[in-house]
């Protein structure tokens, strides 16, 4: 029997893209519950009770998860940069699935922070997570063009999209980046993306392929996006394997697989952080 006290479990069916959040969201919570956290994201672990689903669907053992929970590490790192520059802001999540990064970084009141996702997503966010004043909601596609002129241009603006431009196509998602670029009068664009080697290499991407999911904008040279979106300026790129977060957070053998991968130009940067200012 379960504890009465204890809300009741929520049923999801999700497919697709949005299913594959949920491995992410599980590797943080493995993370949580570890002895030395990387992350220490204790609302994914609260929400990962909530959700009634089968878990080892995603494949994330205590083993992988940091592969996936560094990349959050290092977003929230740079996201708290520009923050701590800009104290009155504009956040656009894209793409947030079920993360908590509005709560763990906790940005203050003159933040006006916007979490964006399918409307299935939303909802189950919504019963979740709780809903603090300067915090939004916005159940729809990113790609769709209409909600970003909700949204008051009268700040910098800070897009993070983490774990999502390689289901854009290479159409929507320049014109994602020029519609921002556009509306918001200074700010920046943070972002992971795959290279070619990357896309080709999705059919052994086990939280991609259980989901049905398909990878499309592979981004090669850095510059295309400074060619393709006016007024942007790159600040850096960095391969996956050459972060700090994965320098710090992983085992000596796994820095030492990455150095071997390092030496092949096209796996060094099979997967790669982007930051633009604009």
């Amino acid at each position: 029997m379960g504890d009465a006290s204890e809300p009741p479990k929520i049923r999801i069916d999700l497919t697709g893209a949005p299913e594959t959040m949920l491995g992410t969201l599980y590797a943080k919570a493995v993370d949580a519950g570890s002895e030395n956290p990387l992350l220490g994201d204790s609302w994914a672990e609260a929400a990962v009770r909530r959700i009634d689903y089968d878990w080892g669907r995603t494949n994330i053992t205590k083993r992988n998860s940091a592969g996936v929970t560094l990349r959050t590490v290092h977003f929230d790192t740079w996201a708290r940069d520009f923050l701590a520059r800009h104290r009155s802001a504009t956040v656009l999540h894209l793409g947030c699935g079920l993360d908590s990064r509005a709560f763990r970084l906790d940005p203050g009141p003159h933040v006006e922070w916007y979490d964006i996702d399918f409307p299935e997503v939303i909802a189950l966010h919504e019963q979740i997570y709780p809903s603090p004043e300067h915090y939004h909601r916005i159940a729809a596609p990113v790609t769709e063009p209409q909600w970003l002129q909700t949204i008051p241009a009268d700040r910098p603006v800070l897009m993070i999209a983490e774990g999502l431009t390689m289901y854009l196509t290479e159409e929507d998602g320049i014109a994602l980046f020029r519609r921002i670029t556009e509306h918001f009068p200074t700010g920046e664009l943070q972002f992971d993306e795959f290279n070619t080697l990357g896309i080709k290499a999705q059919k052994i991407n086990t939280i991609v392929r259980r989901s049905g999911s398909t990878l499309h904008w592979a981004i090669d040279r850095p510059d295309d996006i400074v060619d393709a979106v006016p007024r942007t300026r790159q600040i850096t790129t960095i391969p996956v394997f050459e972060s700090d977060a994965f320098e710090q957070g992983l085992s000596g053998h796994y820095q030492w697989m990455a150095k071997a991968m390092s030496a092949i130009p096209a796996v060094r940067t099979i997967a790669q952080y982007h930051r633009y200012a604009f």
